[in-house]
């Protein structure tokens, strides 16, 4: 049985800088609610690379009441309002991800307006902006600048945004921080994502899921919904419900 649905945020729940489909939404809303009183049904979260804020405010629409992932492997707990990480954010540990906010901050970003630093993250040197090719030029110079001058560091991208992350503090140790939380197994979880960063989670999950739209290297790790982002979540979950349905018969 799956007991934890997670979905990626950014080409899967919505569109990166468009309005949301709200019927799907509104959909796996209930689904989500329902979870509370089917057993076929699991309950949803969210792993995102996109900062704490964004997530909360997507979680509130969802009505999760689960921990979720923002910024790959940050947990945020409703009981208490409570972080939790892996790694110390105090103790010098993020100093290349200061030095790379820094570096974005005076040198590139001026020469692109229109792209953004992600201010509010905490663990990884973020950019986000509408300009796809801008984007993937600005991947290539921060690929260079990684490479030269903090090799080990990850770097993830999407359409719309770059993230730079400590090694390992990756969405695989996003679902770590779940799989601990919850008491669920990797075994027990389907994911839905789109993109290179979602990939290191996607191989481990017992039920992987991409949309039309994900990047060919998540679709090399997860089963292709033939739809696109919002109602490519909802397909998903359908299936899951499927699943467990046919899992629970069989069991029987």
């Amino acid at each position: 049985m799956i007991k934890l649905f997670v979905t990626d945020l950014d080409g899967c729940i919505s569109e990166p800088f468009r309005t949301p489909n709200w019927d799907a939404i509104n959909r796996i809303r209930e689904l989500n609610i329902e979870s509370r009183s089917l057993d076929i049904i699991p309950p949803l979260t969210i792993c995102t690379g996109r900062p704490y804020p964004y997530a909360e405010a997507v979680a509130q629409w969802l009505d999760i009441k689960l921990p979720f992932v923002f910024e790959s492997a940050g947990l945020f707990h409703w009981d208490g309002h409570r972080f939790e990480t892996a790694i110390n954010t105090e103790n010098g540990e993020m100093e290349p991800i200061r030095q790379m906010k820094k570096w974005l901050t005076q040198e590139v970003l001026p020469n692109y307006p229109g792209v953004n630093l992600e201010f509010t993250k905490m663990m990884d040197a973020g950019i986000v902006g509408p300009d796809v090719k801008v984007i993937e030029k600005l991947h290539g110079l921060i690929l260079e600048k990684v490479k030269n001058d903090y090799p080990g560091m990850e770097v993830h991208a999407t359409d719309i945004s770059v993230n730079t992350l400590m090694p390992g503090n990756d969405k695989l140790q996003g679902f770590k921080l779940l799989s601990k939380a919850l008491d669920i197994s990797f075994e027990q979880m389907a994911y839905i994502g789109d993109s290179s960063g979602d990939v290191p989670a996607l191989k481990k999950v017992k039920m992987a899921f991409a949309p039309l739209n994900a990047k060919d290297i998540a679709k090399k790790h997860g089963v292709v919904i033939q739809k696109k982002s919002t109602e490519a979540v909802l397909e998903a979950y359908q299936k899951i419900i499927e699943y467990n349905k046919s899992a629970g018969e069989t069991q029987s």
